[in-house]
């Protein structure tokens, strides 16, 4: 039988899940001769063999890839037979553009677990335990082809019997670039102490149950862990972390061990368990039937929720006892990765350090999602996500987006990639600039990316627009500024797979976004595409008395609508009573002249002087704390609604539609004046509102034809709000387009701005 040789080459995520080893042992069972190697666009191929030989391997290549991989593309071309007998793995090559996917980072997997747990197993209680099914990718990877040398492994010679393994065709370990044990790989040590091994882990652990705070070095970041059910040690770290209500994390060792403080669902407990190991947002068990300090989410009905997701966790969570798990940073800074930067910047945050002496490359938070109409909705999108790309409809020239000033990320196009970043953070000092620019350099690195152009947020002051103005004045790039509410509209266009050759109704609610106009905008309707967009209707602006300052302080926001809405500021309402007579004159006096006053039709602004006139929050110590107490507070047993108005201005390029909030003001404060519970008037603001967003929507379709609405905008985080529009669209038969992929909030708004920027670079 003549015999035939082809050169494949595999696109996609085939690098560091196992792809070559699966190549070499399916290629041996058909009986293939040739040899599979990696280079910088994925995984190359050379198969000889008898014709059916090679048409069952093709069948089998992409049915039977390991379940890691995501094969996106497989070229074929013929060859001449050279005659070879024997198959092999052969050294990496490097080409000037990559085009492979570097696969996230991938929580232990069972067989590991098993061995990690037997004492009769060589890596018995081995903390860095892994194989080609799981354990640290992106974090550890410098750049491309994915191979020990470049990676933060390559400072670990492996012991004959890794070596051993790591060679074997028919070994689970065979070519798993982070392969270790005890005698050649990383090891433990708790700072201060002779401790290492398993000494140091059982005196991290007694230094936990004695109500100590550990930094511990995970996989992406330092943790800063706790007993969860510990008060005092909730009180310390809540003190020394300037976090005075923002809600923690808890990791508990498995589903079951969840049960006593939080209600899980089957999907819930799909998300807790699956390889990307996120945080998930669970309905809280109200104490006293939770074991757990009401410390660790002080007036938020949920709790966020995460399954141990490296070999040292799983030993650290072994005696079952829960541990809250929160960035090892400063509020405001970016997590912290190395052991010198540690035990400086945390030492008055620590009373102890557990460290490891494997490097960590790229820094990485733990993702957050919850569930939302049966699916994951995204919250926070980095470890075990990062920096898989989403899959856009169209190829697209290659563009890098600095996103936005908070829950930044970026975004790097390539072809029909975007390539979204981790979670940076906040961008409010020199360290996260810092973590922006290396993680942006790592990312041009592993793809061998050159951007034709750099985009931006529209505003002046944001630092992340700051920082994108730098790198096109040093890189003689041009630099595309994109509005806000534009650029979430197109990232949830983008990941439902819209080529954006048709315009969509956005609605994009949050709580600042720079307007064409330079006001705040956040309350927005949008006629849009990737090109362009036409401001369709908005919430009516308010004058915001302090700009900035009025975010922290509801009860500012509150006398502002009030005023407006031209009710009076009764010292009966929990707004002006929180505030003394001075304030509210300087208030005041800015209100009438428009000194310091920006007007704003901000979403979240109005969510704010709600949650401030019921009574429920004065004061923020984190960003949407009033929004969400509001919405927890709702009650979900009435349909009474407050009613917004609807007017319109004409305008040349169609009809401008005004949500004016004054007659909503005007209930709610009668409401409040006559004691009617916070609940209901919650329950009642939030369906007004949802009635009012479903009547736009009409209209909008009225005047246009559009039937696809895209909702974005970090106010759709709100599940209740989210659930009620949701549902009142679909009555109408609206086809909607949700975040499923990235968040609603600004951590997905680069995507944005990257796909609008690309289409205008010539």
């Amino acid at each position: 039988m003549p015999r035939m040789r082809q050169r494949l080459v595999v696109r996609g995520m085939v690098q560091g899940v196992g792809f070559r080893p699966f190549v070499y042992t399916l290629a041996a069972r058909l009986g293939l001769a040739g040899f599979v190697g990696n280079d910088s666009s994925g995984v190359f191929i050379e198969i000889e063999g008898a014709p059916d030989a090679l048409a069952a391997f093709h069948t089998a290549l992409c049915r039977e890839a390991p379940p890691l991989a995501q094969i996106e593309a497989v070229t074929r071309q013929g060859m001449p037979a050279r005659g070879d007998q024997h198959f092999a793995i052969v050294h990496s090559e490097t080409h000037s553009a990559a085009h492979t996917l570097v696969s996230p980072d991938v929580c232990l997997c069972a067989d590991c677990r098993r061995e990690l747990f037997d004492p009769a197993n060589r890596r018995y209680r081995y903390p860095f335990i892994n194989c080609t099914n799981c354990g640290p990718r992106f974090t550890i990877t410098r750049a491309l082809p994915y191979d020990r040398p470049q990676t933060t492994m390559a400072a670990f010679a492996m012991c004959p019997a890794c070596q051993a393994e790591y060679d074997n065709p028919l070994d689970r370990r065979f070519h798993a670039q982070p392969n270790a044990c005890p005698v050649c790989g990383p090891h433990i040590w708790l700072h201060g102490t002779p401790h290492t091994g398993a000494a140091a882990l059982l005196a991290a652990q007694e230094r936990l149950r004695a109500g100590q705070i550990v930094a511990v070095k995970g996989l992406g970041g330092f943790h800063l862990a706790c007993a969860a059910d510990h008060d005092v040690a909730l009180e310390t770290l809540r003190a020394r972390k300037g976090r005075v209500d923002k809600p923690f994390a808890v990791m508990a060792r498995d589903v079951e061990h969840i049960q006593p403080f939080a209600e899980v669902t089957a999907l819930e407990a799909q998300l807790l368990t699956n390889r990307q190991r996120p945080i998930v947002l669970l309905k809280k068990r109200a104490a006293p039937q939770s074991p757990l300090s009401e410390l660790i989410a002080p007036g938020n009905p949920y709790i966020g929720v995460l399954l141990p997701y490296t070999p040292l966790h799983e030993l650290l969570l072994e005696d079952g006892a829960p541990l809250v798990m929160t960035s090892g940073n400063f509020s405001g800074e970016p997590i912290v990765i190395d052991n010198e930067a540690a035990l400086e910047r945390l030492a008055p945050l620590a009373d102890a350090f557990l460290l490891h002496n494997r490097d960590i490359h790229a820094p990485c938070d733990d993702s957050v999602v919850r569930v939302f109409a049966g699916a994951e909705l995204p919250l926070r999108r980095s470890r075990g996500y990062a920096p898989f790309p989403v899959k856009l409809a169209l190829s697209v020239p290659t563009v890098l987006a600095a996103g936005a000033e908070l829950k930044n990320t970026f975004c790097l196009t390539q072809g029909d990639h975007a390539f979204m970043s981790q979670h940076i953070g906040d961008m409010e000092n020199l360290e996260t600039l810092v973590a922006l620019t290396a993680a942006a350099q790592h990312l041009r690195t592993l793809f061998h990316a050159e951007p034709r152009a750099l985009a931006c947020d529209m505003h002046p002051r944001y630092l992340a627009t700051r920082w994108a103005e730098a790198e096109a004045q040093n890189s003689g790039l041009p630099l595309l500024r994109v509005q806000h509410h534009h650029a979430h509209i197109a990232a949830v266009m983008a990941e439902n797979g819209l080529d954006g050759s048709e315009k969509v109704i956005g609605l994009c609610f949050d709580g600042t976004g720079y307007g064409t106009d330079g006001a705040i905008w956040g309350g927005e309707a949008l006629i849009a595409d990737y090109d362009d967009f036409r401001r369709a209707g908005h919430l009516a602006y308010v004058p915001l008395p302090g700009g900035d300052s009025t975010i922290k302080s509801p009860c500012r926001a509150a006398l502002a609508y009030l005023w407006a809405a031209g009710v009076d500021w009764d010292e009966k309402l929990p707004p002006v009573a929180a505030t003394s007579a001075a304030e509210r004159r300087i208030i005041r006096r800015q209100l009438e002249t428009g000194f310091n006053s920006v007007p704003t039709s901000s979403m979240g602004r109005l969510f704010d002087a709600l949650a401030a006139l019921a009574g429920v929050r004065q004061r923020v110590t984190y960003e949407a704390q009033a929004a969400l107490e509001l919405e927890a507070l709702a009650d979900d047993n009435t349909d009474e609604s407050y009613p917004l108005d609807m007017t319109t201005i004409g305008a040349n390029d169609g009809t401008l539609y005004l949500l004016e909030t004054a007659a909503l003001l005007r209930a709610a404060a009668a409401d409040v004046l006559a004691d009617v519970p916070a609940r209901m008037i919650a329950a009642k603001f939030h369906n007004g509102l949802a009635a009012a967003v479903v009547t736009l929507a009409l209209r909008l379709r009225a005047d246009t034809g559009l039937t696809q609405v895209a909702l974005s905008g970090g106010v759709f985080q709100n599940v209740r709000l989210l659930s009620q529009v949701v549902n009142g669209l679909r009555k109408h038969d609206f086809a909607l387009l949700t975040h499923r992929k990235v968040p609603p909030n600004d951590g997905g708004l680069a995507l944005g701005q990257a796909i609008i920027a690309s289409r205008k670079i010539v």
